[in-house]
């Protein structure tokens, strides 16, 4: 799946070639992520056996035989889990002690030529790019291009059960996209707002005494609750949107998650599937699901990271190297 969305064209600037640097650990993380992936069919088949195989049989050699295996797919599955999450997390360290230097520079600099500016801006968005480097934000894109597998196996149970689980996946694509859609104009004019009188009240505060001896105070207050008060109604403003497309998202998960038990119960009365494939198409579904609510969920941190690289790239773009 290929999101509907993108970063700046990376190889074309500093904070670009220094995450391609590790190009050769995220293609490690990708391969980590893959395999994960594809033990987490291991669910699905465990209920497959036990509900097709080992009941009907009543064999209690065969049970045991396919819970150790199943326990051991989920131990090897923990173990690269942590070791995704390690990797990355080394990785975002050593972004930011490549980086932290440079951008504290380039943010002196720009101070220096531009008064009433906020240095600490540009460290906070380092942070936030090295956070969306080591979280779930991150696991989600490498997760999300792996449901189609899941739906796939459940094509192989029943067309039906497969058409089913499509469509739902598809809208919540669908309201994946209205929420971007919605809510990334007022969110980002909103992130623009703060900053902007957030820069305002600290200089103000920097220079309290003269404002204070001049009178200044109520001006100034004012224009400051101007722009506060514009980006507490953007905020809200997104957020309502993006609340509006959450409660129908998180309807569409509960409903799917009961309707695909009632589709493959109906479908195994008809003798079209048998009570494992019900169950295991059950819980496959939710597989397929997981990676495109987490990238809902994770939505707005990304377009708060995307805002952050982009005035870095800005920043160190207008605020070249010291020779």
């Amino acid at each position: 799946m290929k999101p509907p969305y993108s970063f700046p064209k990376i190889p074309q600037n500093e904070i670009g070639q220094a995450v391609l640097a590790y190009r050769s650990v995220f293609r490690t993380v990708g391969v980590f992520s893959a395999i994960i992936n594809l033990l987490m069919l291991a669910p699905s088949l465990y209920m497959l056996q036990v509900y097709d195989r080992v009941l009907p049989s009543r064999n209690e050699v065969t049970l045991l035989m396919v819970t150790i295996m199943a326990v051991g797919a989920y131990i090897f599955m923990s173990a690269l889990e942590f070791v995704r999450s390690f990797i990355l997390i080394r990785v975002g360290a050593k972004l930011d002690e490549k980086l932290n230097k440079r951008v504290y520079t380039a943010a002196f600099e720009q101070s220096l030529r531009k008064a009433g500016g906020n240095a600490g801006q540009a460290l906070q968005d380092l942070t936030a790019l090295r956070q969306f480097m080591t979280g779930n934000a991150l696991f989600a894109f490498f997760d999300a291009p792996w449901f189609p597998i899941y739906l796939l196996v459940i094509f192989l149970f029943n067309v039906w059960l497969g058409l089913f689980s499509l469509v739902t996946t598809l809208i919540l694509i669908w309201l994946a996209w209205l929420n971007e859609k919605v809510s990334h104009k007022p969110l980002s004019e909103a992130n623009t707002l703060a900053i902007t009188s957030s820069n305002l009240a600290s200089n103000n505060l920097r220079n309290a005494e003269v404002i204070e001896a001049m009178g200044m105070l109520p001006h100034l207050q004012g224009r400051w609750y101007t722009l506060h008060s514009r980006f507490i109604a953007l905020q809200a403003e997104a957020s309502e949107k993006a609340g509006i497309v959450g409660a129908v998202t998180k309807f569409m998960s509960v409903t799917s998650q009961s309707l695909v038990l009632g589709v493959g119960g109906w479908l195994a009365i008809k003798g079209s599937i048998t009570p494992g494939m019900m169950i295991a198409g059950s819980i496959l579904m939710g597989k397929a699901m997981g990676p495109v609510q987490l990238l809902i969920s994770v939505w707005r941190q990304f377009s708060a990271t995307r805002s952050a690289y982009e005035r870095l790239v800005l920043l160190l773009a207008t605020n070249p190297p010291r020779m």
